[in-house]
């Protein structure tokens, strides 16, 4: 999937500085007064993009989204991903359907990982529907689908200058919740300072636009198994937040690699946390 997140970003992001947040192709802009059936066909063209002629199935119970219905701040939108069957699932494929990039971010879990919740917090930039889809271990796609009241998140300032927002750029921290038991998941906040410049925010002392600049690879490792490999681009929030499962191994680090799309890569090893007993 990455040669299709890769395809869209590059031609809607040069739409985007040039005319504002149009989405390239022959998938109109959004408001809020498109009808459900524009919307249906709007998403029926992103899903095309991605997935081909794969069949994606609607679901109640392989994946949900819970997400704002009117959102406080465009630029940073909370999103929880629950998959309460989660020993089915082998990847998630998260969806903006109106913003200039909509393929926001594309997770593939590994053997370390516990996939039942999923939070990020990701731009929005306008009234648009948010699709999750589901990619089981046999093959199939199913999806669940939310509506989110935002406007401007992918233009929005950081109110800062771009030194300062690029100050400390890869730094990383992780912590943990719960009490850690031997062979049992444990939830993981992991954050990464980096600006995720979308290429559409302008400096606000030269009016130019800052060029784009974005994590797109994150490898999280425990031990010597994968927790998750994601793929992101422009959607995805400043200064990543991203909560997940993983099942540590003793005595083994929790690794995480980044790179950016103007070759920047970071990495940072984590103390797993002891079991209780």
């Amino acid at each position: 999937m990455k040669s299709a997140l890769s395809l869209i970003l590059s031609a809607s992001l040069s739409a985007a500085i040039l005319a504002g947040p149009v989405l390239s192709g022959p998938v109109l802009a959004a408001g809020a007064s498109d009808t459900d059936a524009e919307r249906a066909a709007r998403w029926q063209e992103i899903a095309k993009s991605v997935f081909g002629d794969r069949k994606i199935a609607p679901t109640d119970t392989l994946i949900r989204i819970d997400a704002p219905t009117r959102a406080m701040d465009a630029a940073l939108v909370p999103i929880t991903l629950t998959m309460p069957e989660k020993d089915k699932i082998k990847a998630v494929h998260f969806v903006i359907d109106d913003n200039p990039s909509p393929y926001a971010a594309h997770f593939t879990f590994g053997p370390a990982a516990d996939p039942s919740e999923l939070k990020l917090r990701v731009r929005v930039n306008n009234y648009t529907n948010v699709h999750a889809v589901a990619e089981t271990k046999d093959g199939g796609l199913y999806e669940a689908v939310k509506f989110v009241k935002a406007s401007g998140g992918c233009s929005a300032p950081m109110g800062m200058s771009d030194e300062e927002a690029m100050k400390g750029m890869g730094d990383m921290r992780m912590k943990f919740s719960g009490e850690a038991q031997a062979g049992k998941p444990v939830e993981a906040t992991l954050m990464i300072r980096h600006p995720n410049f979308s290429g559409m925010q302008m400096n606000q002392v030269t009016r130019d636009y800052t060029p784009a600049r974005y994590i797109n690879k994150l490898v999280v490792t425990a031990g010597d198994k994968t927790v998750f490999t994601m793929d992101g681009d422009i959607s995805i929030a400043s200064n990543p937040v991203i909560n997940f499962g993983l099942i540590p191994e003793p005595g083994k680090p929790i690794k995480v690699a980044a790179t950016d799309s103007q070759g920047g890569s970071w990495e940072h090893s984590f103390n797993a946390p002891s079991p209780s007993n």
